[in-house]
């Protein structure tokens, strides 16, 4: 089966804290991208958001649009009043050939939660679950009669974060929900990749490889940083560079059959780590080691 690789502008330009990298062009961005290797990218805060502008924009540099992510309130909002809040994502989108949506619900104020120390963040209760989870399936369900899927991104800082509160999430929500498996935010909240994949492998729609710095991580964990703390203390990094095993990861996924993106996102200080060398390296190592777990990798087009 065959599987394509792409980047998320991260590695760039990060839109939470412009002063790292805010002043890389678009162009770099892109340009780098396909020098590197990738087939694709996700969408970044300096993307233009029409498809008439970013179409021709990918196309000039050979690049399909992986997904893109949006900040979600399911949690806060009816199900209506959320769904035509994205509806103008989900088209561009679904308009420029993107399978899937990277959704994080970041209600109850995930965005400050990043400066904050770990532990301070927005949980549910035992008893929220069921009715959450027949909102998000509801949501991905309308979003899926559109024509993009819901990948449901576990994320650091909000209310889906730990390995259980995963398994109580995908208990909670049915079928048409999607799984973004992120390799770093397992790791940073505590958790077992290999053992999550396992139990939800069936629903995994979207896979972001971050590489984790094992000392930083536990360094994070022990003084409760806050996110962003870690990440520039440098506790993620592209495949091939820190201490998680992909090939254990990608060989269920090759067995299973996954067709969807496997995309490189890790976070760092590009005044620290070259974009376009950690990029490069990001990418050779993950092409190598998803051939090793039995995918066919589908390179670049000529250009």
């Amino acid at each position: 089966m065959g599987v394509r690789i792409g980047i998320n502008p991260i590695t760039w330009t990060n839109d939470d804290v412009p002063e790292l990298g805010g002043d890389t062009p678009l162009e770099t961005c892109l340009s780098e991208t396909a020098l590197a290797g990738y087939r694709g990218t996700e969408l970044g805060g300096k993307f233009p958001r029409t498809a008439a502008e970013l179409g021709p924009l990918l196309a000039a540099h050979g690049l399909d649009l992986v997904s893109g992510w949006y900040d979600g309130r399911i949690l806060d909002r009816e199900i209506e009043e959320e769904f035509e809040a994205i509806l103008p994502h989900l088209m561009l989108l679904r308009d420029l050939g993107a399978s899937h949506v990277v959704y994080a619900d970041t209600s109850r104020g995930r965005h400050d939660g990043i400066f904050a120390p770990i532990s301070q963040r927005p949980k549910l209760a035992d008893g929220e679950w069921r009715t959450y989870g027949r909102k998000v399936t509801a949501l991905s369900e309308s979003m899926a009669e559109f024509g993009v899927g819901m990948a449901f991104h576990h994320h650091m800082g909000t209310i889906v974060e730990t390995d259980a509160e995963v398994d109580s999430f995908m208990n909670a929500t049915g079928e048409a929900v999607g799984l973004l498996f992120d390799t770093g935010h397992c790791l940073f909240s505590g958790g077992d990749p290999a053992s999550l994949l396992k139990r939800h492998i069936g629903r995994v729609v979207h896979f972001h490889c971050k590489d984790v710095r094992r000392p930083v991580l536990e360094k994070a964990r022990r003084d409760d940083m806050s996110f962003m703390a870690a990440v520039l203390e440098g506790i993620f990094t592209v495949p091939g560079d820190g201490s998680v095993d992909f090939l254990s990861l990608l060989k269920p996924l090759a067995e299973r059959g996954y067709q969807g993106w496997l995309v490189v996102e890790a976070e760092q200080d590009p005044a620290k780590a070259h974009p376009l060398t950690f990029a490069t390296k990001g990418y050779r190592s993950l092409a190598a080691t998803a051939r090793e777990a039995g995918f066919e990798v589908i390179e670049r087009a000529a250009q």
